[in-house]
């Protein structure tokens, strides 16, 4: 017999022996305990499935949030330096420059929950109990403004939580709608019979007119000189930059107070006119007892004692209610100040 022959024939009979040893597996490891399975099968999907019992209230959830979170997050979600900013970035979406939060973003409370729950806090994830987590989610719709101060969140009726953008996501249909119309043979010649010009490049403003730029001054002029003197007053006491950068500044203060057309006290009273106001004066307001005796000793909120009092609440009026630590930079607090200035009295 052949070498050849000899060396197939010992392959043959060794992969006979083998075969049952195959057949019945590598030996290797073992199935899982159901406690193993559990540690790891910490999902929570967006229908409730995964959710441990549990519950947490907003209150619960601030002091939680200022031990384990505020040092990245800010301490009324606004996000320190380049940290995620949790709140705030309502109507935000369509501009140039979204802030996509908690609130104006995310479609399921169910992520926050499991994010919070599987990785925070930073460096040291899945140390939070389940109503430390709960607490930590109220605090956090809290700051968005989807819940109220006294809310409680429980598995009980976390799927009653209505997120502001749940409508906000749709399925990609765009295999089934715009595909077939780019897959046909395109047209290259003798398309149409006419041609007809719908909109110029000029007036779109795509391509300037040439030789129009004077005229347009020259408009721009006219139509500035036709505002009324009020408006001209207003510009000129307002520095439009400064107010632009104030309103990015507030954002930190959204969760408390409130701007503009139909402001409202909240947990802080609304700061429409309250530069030059007496200190402690906006009706319906519960103020802190500090803050009331500083308003009956005749303290007005001026530009410099609202810099002075933004810089460190709680040192420059001892008792006060407001937990907010400050702002640190000079340019914040005169841009707040400015923002503040462009609401007045209604």
């Amino acid at each position: 017999m052949s070498k050849y022959l000899n060396l197939s024939a010992a392959a043959l009979i060794l992969s006979g022996l083998t075969a049952p040893a195959l057949a019945d597996g590598f030996g290797l490891g073992r199935e899982a305990l159901p406690e193993e399975v559990a540690a790891w099968d910490v999902a929570v999907r967006p229908d409730g499935t995964g959710l441990p019992e549990g519950s947490g209230d907003v209150w619960t959830g601030e002091e939680v949030f200022t031990d384990y979170c505020a040092a990245c997050h800010g301490d009324f979600a606004e996000g320190v330096d380049n940290w995620p900013q949790l709140a705030g970035g309502r109507n935000t979406l369509t501009d140039d420059r979204p802030v996509k939060t908690v609130g104006s973003y995310w479609p399921y409370l169910s992520t926050v929950w499991d994010y919070v729950n599987r990785s925070m806090p930073f460096g040291a994830a899945q140390t939070l109990s389940a109503d430390e987590v709960y607490a930590i989610t109220a605090y956090i719709l809290y700051s968005n403004d989807i819940v109220g101060d006294d809310f409680v969140l429980s598995h009980e009726n976390f799927l009653d939580v209505e997120m502001p953008n749940a409508d906000g996501f749709i399925v990609d249909d765009r295999p089934e709608t715009e595909y077939p119309l780019f897959s046909t043979e395109p047209c290259m010649e003798n398309c149409k019979e006419s041609v007809e010009i719908t909109m110029r490049a000029s007036i779109l403003d795509v391509t300037p007119d040439e030789g129009n730029e004077d005229a347009a001054q020259d408009e721009a002029q006219d139509e500035a000189a036709a505002a009324p003197a009020a408006d001209e007053t207003t510009t000129a006491a307002l520095d439009a930059a400064l107010v632009a950068e104030g309103e990015n500044v507030f954002r930190q203060c959204r969760a408390c107070h409130q701007v503009g057309d139909g402001a409202k006290n909240r947990v802080g009273p609304m700061l429409n006119g309250i530069v030059g106001a007496p200190v402690g004066a906006v009706d319906g307001f519960n103020y802190s007892k500090a803050m009331a005796e500083a308003g009956q000793n005749g303290m007005v909120w001026t530009e410099d004692e609202l810099k002075l009092f933004l810089a460190n609440p709680r040192e420059h009026m001892k008792g006060t209610k407001m937990s907010f630590a400050g702002l640190r930079k000079d340019d914040d607090l005169a841009a707040m100040v400015e923002y503040l200035k462009s609401f007045p009295a209604e």
